[in-house]
């Protein structure tokens, strides 16, 4: 079985594994020593010897957002008299497919018309990636972004937007390469009033 050397511990000792996680990760490299030998290469050779323990701490950070409740990035919140939109736009991410395990990235838009309180402008990014660095498919992640600005902050309305581009649909399969993805989730007053919506999507136009 494929052991950590005191080197490669020191390296996620920031993700206070369990006994039992830590013999996880040692299945999972052995899987992916297994899975190079698979594809027909030698798990062996320099350059792909340490690939099983760097492939499983890489997947490790890209889905630490199971380590958090990205909710509680949304509580900080101040009283201000502000009923007007509110738009981060162009919030970078990056996240994993669940069906195939490759990447999908883009940038999110959200937005919300606040009733009586607001949340600091950069928690939405940390919002953005507690949910997106997780095994995703991109309308859930579209969905768990507006409910959480609805139940935490309860505004007005709230309304997020995402384009996306798949890696599972470019890359492979059909590879089309210039695909985008875009979704959208629509909370409060922008449901039932097309002026807000309207608003919201001609201010993230670029």
């Amino acid at each position: 079985m494929y052991r950590l050397t005191d080197k490669q511990q020191d390296k996620i000792k920031h993700y206070n594994l369990t006994s039992e996680e830590q013999q996880k990760m040692y299945e999972a490299m052995d899987g992916i020593k297994s899975l190079i030998d698979l594809c027909g290469d030698d798990a062996e050779r320099n350059g792909l010897e340490e690939t099983p323990f760097r492939f499983t701490k890489a997947m490790l950070e890209y889905t630490e957002g199971y380590r958090e409740n990205p909710k509680e990035h949304l509580k900080k919140t101040f009283d201000v008299e502000h009923d007007q939109l509110v738009i981060v736009k162009d919030i970078e991410f990056n996240s994993l497919c669940e069906h195939h395990f490759a990447p999908f990235y883009g940038k999110m838009h959200i937005g919300y018309i606040p009733d009586g309180k607001i949340t600091g402008l950069s928690k939405f990014g940390r919002l953005a990636d507690g949910y997106a660095k997780r095994f995703q498919v991109q309308e859930r992640l579209t969905n768990q972004i507006a409910d959480a600005i609805e139940e935490v902050l309860q505004p007005k309305g709230a309304m997020v937007v995402i384009e996306a581009k798949h890696m599972c649909m470019c890359g492979r399969g059909v590879k089309k390469k210039e695909a985008n993805t875009v979704t959208s989730a629509v909370k409060g007053v922008f449901m039932t009033e097309a002026q807000a919506r309207n608003e919201f999507l001609s201010l993230i136009k670029d």
